[in-house]
């Protein structure tokens, strides 16, 4: 499997991104991955990399435009001076160049983030359903970041821990039952786990079998609503 950054079309100019798809060379459905506060960090490839084993062809935009960290204080800076509304576009953007490839086969796209990536894949899912078929949101936390649960249409999975103080469980279960009213499907997942359980290369808050449970619900999800 062989992985390259490239670049695609996207607000009237072109965004970086990684780009991955399955060894098979037979194609398979589109996903757009967005990654953390940290940037578009090795982890986040190594992620794109998995779903690419797993079937997908996989664009992850780079939506700090080559800028990435391992400092908790400059990623919170490099989250908060994120311009939502290019970021969305990128996002459009990424998802729009997978549709246009022959090998994106059957022509349907879904969107997975983590954390800030979560709560962009949420909102991506509720301003552009013409182009996500199904959102996967690990943990979405950004306050800049409007989510109208009303607005949110498409099939959405999250994942959340229990014990995340970022999204305490409260406040999560609460957006999962204003998404029940509205969207197509809402398939929500807590776990005994931190924020950023997913990340492998955090051992601090990595939870193995969360990990391994949430990826395989997230792969069974997504293979159902985009095939």
């Amino acid at each position: 499997m062989h992985g390259e950054m490239i670049r695609f079309a996207a607000n009237g100019g072109t965004a970086p991104g990684y780009l991955v798809g399955p060894d098979s060379g037979k194609g398979g459905p589109g996903l757009v991955l967005l990654q953390e506060w940290w940037g578009l960090v090795d982890h986040i490839k190594d992620v794109a990399d998995r779903f690419a084993a797993a079937g997908f062809v996989v664009l992850a935009p780079d939506l700090y435009d080559g800028q990435q960290t391992k400092s908790p204080d400059q990623a919170a800076k490099m989250f908060m001076a994120l311009r939502i509304g290019e970021a969305a576009k990128d996002i459009r953007g990424a998802a729009r160049h997978l549709l246009a490839r022959a090998d994106v086969s059957p022509k349907r796209v879904g969107v997975l983030g983590f954390c800030m990536g979560g709560q962009l894949a949420l909102y991506a899912g509720q301003e552009y359903p013409g182009e996500f078929g199904a959102v996967v949101d690990f943990y979405g936390v950004h306050p800049n970041v409007p989510i109208d649960p009303a607005k949110v249409k498409v099939p959405v999975q999250l994942h959340f821990g229990k014990r995340d103080t970022s999204v305490p469980e409260p406040t999560a279960r609460e957006l999962v039952e204003r998404l029940s009213q509205s969207s197509a499907e809402v398939d929500a997942h807590f776990y005994e786990a931190d924020h950023a359980f997913f990340n492998d290369t955090r051992p601090e808050v990595h939870d193995r079998a969360a990990a391994d449970q949430a990826w395989n619900r997230s792969v069974d999800f997504l293979k159902k609503h985009l095939r």
